[in-house]
């Protein structure tokens, strides 16, 4: 695939997503679709786990917003870069948010199969979404990854 096809899969596809608009989403991702957000420590595999995996994104996130200032390919995989816009919402993480909007930046890598997109690496920094919505990423951390993850940190 070249690279403009490839950039115009992940630019629908961030638009459906900003647009919280699941159908157009899940009609982007080929079937057997991987998309994993290391931040969050979430994988998820196939179109059930995706539309799982996004509905849960947009509650948690439901002003979500990416826009893509740049990127690059190989011919078999894209990078993308830019800005993430959201406001964390609800008790997801066992914090309670300020409310206010966060910028965070963001890279994602992409793969491709059968002319859909066929995974998806969402990489931005967990400390600076928590610091900018008001809560602590240790605690944030510690919900998602358990006490082990912030323990060596803490020597």
């Amino acid at each position: 695939m070249d690279g403009h096809r490839m950039f115009e899969l992940a630019q629908a596809l961030a638009v459906a997503k900003s647009n919280q608009d699941l159908p157009t989403a899940l009609r982007l991702l080929h079937p057997e679709m991987v998309l994993e957000a290391p931040a969050l420590g979430t994988a998820a595999r196939g179109r059930m786990e995706n539309e799982r995996a996004l509905t849960r994104f947009f509650a948690t996130f439901p002003d979500y917003h990416v826009d893509l200032a740049g990127h690059a390919d190989d011919g078999a995989t894209l990078i993308c870069w830019g800005i993430a816009r959201m406001t964390m919402t609800g008790n997801r993480f066992g914090v309670e948010p300020n409310g206010l909007r966060a910028a965070v930046p963001v890279f994602i890598a992409f793969t491709f199969a059968d002319g859909l997109i066929a995974s998806e690496q969402f990489f931005f920094d967990l400390a600076d979404l928590c610091a900018q919505s008001g809560v602590s990423a240790d605690t944030v951390r510690d919900r998602l990854f358990g006490q082990a993850s912030t323990a060596g940190e803490r020597r």
